[in-house]
């Protein structure tokens, strides 16, 4: 059997637990036609970078898949008729990657860092950035 990722973004306007069946039911088509889930990663509702039928934000999930080609293209089938998912991809690996996703490892990195910028040294929301000179003492500075 191959190895693939399929990645999919679904509507915006759907809840959570919405997103969550639609990963089910790819899951269970993919364990019907004998092929198997290795990992589910939802990456969570993000922006994206131009409208996609009126949709500016979307729900991310990617699956990690063992199983044979005609698997692929059932679930592709079924995904293309779904009218919540607005995109899909799928992409033959030579092997799935271990632990957390590129986009799982990047949340975290950005949730620390906004967890370190929002107490900031004066307790503002505005971090470091509102012990900085005001933009005119800066450049006069230069001048």
């Amino acid at each position: 059997m191959a190895l693939y990722e399929h990645v999919f973004l679904a509507r915006q306007d759907l809840a959570q637990a919405q997103v969550d069946a639609l990963a089910e039911a790819a899951t269970k088509i993919i364990e019907d036609n004998q092929g198997k889930v290795v990992k589910t990663e939802t990456w969570g509702l993000r922006s994206l970078a131009y409208r996609i039928a009126k949709n500016r934000k979307a729900h991310y999930v990617m699956l990690e898949i063992d199983a044979p080609g005609s698997v692929i293209a059932e679930l592709e089938r079924q995904t293309q008729i779904n009218e919540d998912v607005i995109r899909y991809m799928t992409v033959k690996v030579d092997e799935l990657e271990q632990g957390p996703s590129a986009m799982m490892r990047k949340q975290e990195r950005d949730r620390e860092r906004r967890g370190d910028r929002e107490g900031g040294r004066d307790g503002g929301p505005r971090g470091d950035r509102a012990e900085r000179a005001p933009r005119r003492d800066r450049e006069e500075e230069a001048a």
